[in-house]
Formats: C-alpha cells, structure tokens, sequence
C-alpha cells in the first residue's frame, strides 16, 4: 500500500520533469535545420482557421464586461474620464492574452494533441524514429511556431474587438463621453503595457503547443488515450498559464512602474 501511494505522489514530478525535457528538446529543435516550412504555413493556416472567429466572438463580451465593471466602479469615485484607460489597460494587459491562451489551448492545443495522438497509436511517430526523421523537428516545432505565431495575431485582434467593444458598450449604456474615452487611452496606459500583452500571449501559445504536443506524443491504449490526452493537455495548459500570467504580471509590475497621470 505504502508503495502504491509513493508511485502516486511521484508520477506528477516524474510527468512534470518528463515535460520539462520535451521542451528543451522542443528548444533545441527550434534551431536545427531544415526548417518544416510547409508544415509550418499548414498548421499556422488551420490554427488560425479554427480560432479566429470563437476568439472574436469571445472578445466582444470581455470588452463590455470590463468596461461595464470598471465603468460602474469608476463612477462611484467620481472619476469617469479614466473609464477608457482602465477599461483598456485590463484588456491589454489582462484579458486580451488571458482569451487568446484559452481559445488557443481549448481549440488549438486540443486538435494538435488529437492529431499527434492519433500518429503516436498508429505508429507512424515509431516509424519516422526508425527512417531517422526527428518527430520533434519534423512535426512539433513548425506547430510549437505556428501556434506562437496565431497567438500574437490573436491578441492583436482580441485587444482591438475588446475596447471598441468597451467603448461601445460605455458610450451607450453608461451614458459616457466618446471623447473623454478616447483621450484618457493616454492618461494611464503606456507603450510597454501593449509589449507585455503580446510577450504574455507569445509565451502563452509555445506553452500550449508543447503541452499538446508532449501529451499527443505520449498517449496510449487506443482512441480512449488520445481523448484522455486531449482532456489532460487543455486542462494542464489552463493550470499553467494561469500560473505563468500571475508570474508576468507581477514582474512586469516591479520592473515597469505605473504610468501617473
């Protein structure tokens, strides 16, 4: 019994230390050539496919609510020409990468673990180990980049779709002025707050890509461990970056200090 609940307690860090290599396998093999461009175009193009619009569509609603929120509370403090500013610094800083890594690993990641998954229970993985092709830089890396790559573009969208989405809904349910909003954009916010929203989601959607691709190539026991893999890499995904966002935010916090206005 006392052996079984240490195999237990030991598998998270043998598993945790197992994914920690594949990465810096995954590292390495970003540096190795030849380069997979064409897989590289095919992944970033089906990435893109299946996120764009629920990325979009999710937008939306987190602008309103922020602005909704911060809106109200602002309100109380008699202080409603900083609604813009705050309302964009949270979906800069905040939302915009927070929507982006969690489309990402709940589209993105799943369908790339899916997909190495079902190559690992085919034996196709097995294969290309024999022919002496590296699955790790012939599949992995041209996903681990596109997935990088889709995220940045998508926090871009999701930052614009959320505070237009913030202006729309502060303007016309909470009766604010169009211009006090657009000029307090200046007012707190500054250049490094968009920086840290596009690093956030560039080290958002590696960590994504690797965790699918670790879990994808590891699966086992039939079309019943590929789904259990997919399962295990969103939800591992979302524990991390979670994790990781609180990690950024509060170095970004100490090293960049508050803009006053």
């Amino acid at each position: 019994m006392s052996n079984l609940t240490a195999s237990r307690v030991l598998k998270p860090i043998g598993t945790a230390g197992s994914l920690f290599a594949f990465a810096l396998d995954v590292l390495r093999g970003l540096f190795r050539r030849p380069f997979q461009l064409r897989e590289f175009i095919q992944q970033a193009w089906f990435l893109a496919s299946v996120t764009i619009v629920p990325t979009a569509l999710v937008a939306i609603p987190f602008g309103a609510v922020i602005a909704l929120q911060v809106g109200g509370l602002i309100k109380q403090f008699g202080a409603q020409s900083f609604t813009g500013s705050a309302s964009v610094l949270a979906v800069i800083q905040q939302a915009a990468p927070i929507g982006t890594a969690l489309l990402i690993a709940g589209a993105g990641g799943s369908a790339i673990a899916a997909d190495l998954g079902a190559r690992k229970i085919r034996e196709e993985l097995d294969a290309m180990m024999v022919l002496g092709i590296d699955p790790i830089q012939r599949l992995v890396v041209p996903r681990v980049l596109a997935c990088m790559m889709v995220a940045v573009f998508l926090n871009g969208m999701v930052s614009v779709v959320g505070v237009s989405g913030g202006y729309v809904f502060n303007v016309v349910l909470q009766d604010g002025t169009p211009g006090a909003y657009l000029a307090s954009f200046t007012a707190l916010a500054q250049l490094p707050d968009l920086w840290i929203g596009l690093i956030k989601a560039l080290i958002f959607g590696l960590i994504a890509a690797i965790v699918a691709s670790y879990k994808g190539m590891n699966a086992g026991g039939g079309p019943k461990g590929v789904g259990d893999a997919v399962n295990e890499s969103v939800v591992i995904t979302f524990l991390l970056l979670f994790v990781v966002n609180f990690i950024l935010s509060t170095v970004y916090l100490q090293i960049v200090p508050p803009k006053v206005a």
